[in-house]
């Protein structure tokens, strides 16, 4: 069988390359007799699959030696707790609330502290971006946090808030490695790698080594704690190996590409194939404000549900797969994440004009 044009959001497509890779090496990791499924963590092998993995993330990144980098696993709805157990010492955050993440993570911040919304576009079911240039900051607040990219409504800060002086802490679960990124503008970033990176079960946190310390609110599992881990250099007890492992592979393939910038173009590209065509669609639109768009996630209508339901059965059918929009938005999304090829959105395009003539 061959391989389908996967548009879902998380998991999501991974380079063909890296799993042809894996698949070469599941039985035998370059002649140590085992696939890194059975491998110890404690092990010479081991130890230099993750260093390299986050060496490799280092570099693409270009994260500062005052920064620490983390695989760590409950996904990144953990760290919807663990961002206020270890950062709110004055017990007081405020949060932009620009989707269903955001909001998880300000309704989680609120048990155990005073979270403050000091904005929100949940008013146009989150179709763009509130201006965030001069907004109430609290003068206590220990961090403000965004979701950078939203998955589920398709947009993007293209400037990062205004946070005068105090750490931002950022989810870009869903836009990670997919451009160039200013690691110091951040306290904290963190993303599942589901999405633009590896499987499913880690999650990566880079965070500024003075956010990390023993203060941390009472009460915090030890398993919690930002500074266990930094310590143990993510080994402090056996961490999700064979997921950081195709993350590894990964950073690597994103090198061969040519770094974080060449991804950029490709990604821009890709994007303004289906963006260009939605908006001279008579059939076909998109949901989101133009100047907030994501390079990543791609919502779109017909404006009839039947209609909307009938393209998805029927691109479903013809290969392009994983299209149903989140029932919050309706319609139909494409995730068009960095191993996504160019391919793949130039025939979905090709197939919607088709969709389009014969049903309108």
């Amino acid at each position: 069988m061959s391989r389908v044009y996967n548009f879902s959001a998380g998991p999501a497509v991974l380079p063909e390359e890296v799993l042809r890779e894996a698949a070469e090496e599941m039985l035998d990791y370059r002649g140590s007799g085992m696939s890194v499924m059975e491998m110890s963590h404690r092990s010479k092998t081991y130890d230099k699959i993750i260093k390299d993995a986050e060496a490799d993330l280092r570099e693409l990144m270009n994260i500062p030696d005052n920064y620490k980098v983390l695989f760590l696993q409950g996904g990144a709805s953990q760290q919807f707790a663990m961002i206020p157990m270890n950062l709110m010492k004055n017990k007081v955050a405020d949060y932009i609330v620009t989707g269903q993440w955001a909001k998880k993570a300000y309704q989680e911040a609120c048990l155990y502290g005073k979270a403050n919304k000091i904005a929100s576009s949940e008013d146009k079911t989150f179709s763009y971006i509130p201006d965030c240039s001069d907004l109430p900051i609290s003068e206590d607040a220990d961090y403000v946090y965004i979701c950078e990219n939203n998955t589920i409504y398709g947009t993007k800060y293209k400037t990062l808030p205004n946070t005068k002086g105090k750490p931002l802490v950022a989810d870009v679960s869903s836009c990670f490695l997919s451009e160039p990124v200013d690691v110091t503008k951040y306290g904290l970033i963190y993303g599942g790698a589901q999405k633009n990176i590896g499987p499913a079960g880690v999650v990566i946190v880079i965070i500024r080594e003075d956010l990390i310390t023993e203060d941390v609110l009472p009460g915090t599992p030890t398993m919690l704690r930002y500074k266990i881990h930094a310590d143990n250099e993510s080994l402090y007890n056996t961490p999700p190996a064979y997921g950081i492992y195709i993350c590894g592979k990964v950073f690597k393939w994103l090198k061969k590409m040519g770094g974080l910038e060449a991804m950029k173009e490709y990604n821009e590209k890709k994007a303004k194939i289906l963006y260009d065509y939605l908006d001279e669609s008579k059939l076909f639109r998109g949901t989101v404000r133009k100047e907030d768009r994501s390079l990543m996630n791609v919502p779109f209508v017909t404006g009839n549900e039947e209609l909307d339901a009938k393209f998805v059965k029927e691109a479903t059918a013809a290969g392009f797969v994983n299209l149903k929009g989140h029932r919050t938005v309706g319609g139909m999304r494409a995730s068009i994440y960095n191993a996504m090829p160019m391919e793949g959105v130039e025939k979905l395009v090709e197939f919607m004009k088709k969709f389009e003539a014969e049903n309108l």
